[in-house]
């Protein structure tokens, strides 16, 4: 493997884990204030309606990030093929996983 992509793929098995926590994290943070609205809303004795508009707003939020947490997994499989091609792994799993099984010479790619 060449030296670029030694580099290439250290950087990504760097950046790809804190960017699927990242999405995860915001994922948590709208899921939180989902039910704090909704919660204060029942705890409020307001009309079923009050707020109803930034709560489906809300909910619209919620799922884009869910997306983007599938178009982000779908990268790292994408990636996980281009790092089979071009830097030799012979594997169909991540090299955290592999490496987990013994395998310490893939834990150099992302």
């Amino acid at each position: 493997m060449s030296m670029k992509i030694k580099l290439a793929s250290d950087q990504i098995k760097r950046d790809l884990p804190q960017t699927e926590a990242s999405v995860d994290e915001a994922l948590i943070s709208v899921s939180e204030l989902m039910s704090t609205l909704v919660q204060a809303r029942l705890s409020a004795d307001v009309p079923a309606s009050t707020g109803q508009v930034a709560i489906r707003r809300l909910a619209k939020a919620q799922m884009a990030l869910v997306d983007a947490s599938t178009d982000v997994l779908r990268v790292h499989g994408e990636l996980k093929k281009v790092g089979k091609e071009y830097a030799g792994w012979d594997t169909h799993e991540c090299p955290e996983l592999a490496v987990a099984k013994g395998d310490a010479k893939l834990s150099i790619v992302a």
